[in-house]
C-alpha cells in the first residue's frame, strides 16, 4: 500500500483533513506534514489579536497522521470496512502553532494487538522544536 492509497482511505475531507503529505510509513510508525492555512475558520475567533491553532486541532492533526494513517497501513485491507477509531489521548502542549506554520508529525508504535493501536506521537515546527506530544490510542472498528 502506498502513501497516496493511505491518504485516500482516510475518513475525512477538507476542511477537516489535516494531512498534506505522508513522508514515511512502516510497521513501526509514520511521519507526515500539514500546513495550517491562515484562512481556516477557527482562526477567526481563537484569540482575536494573535490567532493560535487550537489544541484540539493539533490533537486531531496528530491523530490523523500518527494513529489513523498508521492503522490503515497496519490493517492493509486485511479486514474489509474496518478502520481505526481514536479512543484516548494524553497530551502536552509545549509551544503555540500559528497560522501558515508547517508542522511535521512523527509517530512511533508502542503496540498493535487485540485490535488496539497505541502510539507515541510528537509534532514539530519548522525549527524542529517539539510543539506538542502525547500518547494516543485507537481501536479497530467496523462502524464510524
Amino acid at each position: 500500500m502506498n502513501v497516496k492509497d493511505i491518504i485516500a482511505k482516510l475518513p475525512y475531507s477538507k476542511p477537516f483533513l489535516f494531512v498534506d503529505e505522508l513522508l514515511h510509513i512502516d510497521e513501526n510508525g509514520s511521519m507526515g506534514t500539514y500546513t495550517f492555512d491562515e484562512n481556516l475558520d477557527f482562526y477567526k475567533g481563537h484569540f482575536k489579536e494573535k490567532p493560535v491553532t487550537p489544541g484540539v486541532i493539533l490533537t486531531e492533526t496528530m491523530a490523523q497522521i500518527g494513529l489513523v494513517c498508521l492503522g490503515i497501513y497496519l490493517l492493509n485491507n486485511e479486514l474489509k470496512n474496518t478502520s481505526i477509531a481514536f479512543t484516548s489521548v494524553e497530551m502536552q502542549f509545549l509551544k503555540p502553532v500559528y497560522p501558515n506554520e508547517k508542522v511535521t508529525v512523527i509517530s512511533q508504535k508502542i503496540y498493535f494487538r487485540f485490535g488496539k493501536l497505541k502510539c507515541n506521537i510528537s509534532m514539530k515546527n519548522e525549527a524542529e522544536q517539539i510543539v506538542s506530544q502525547g500518547i494516543f490510542s485507537g481501536m479497530l472498528t467496523t462502524e464510524l
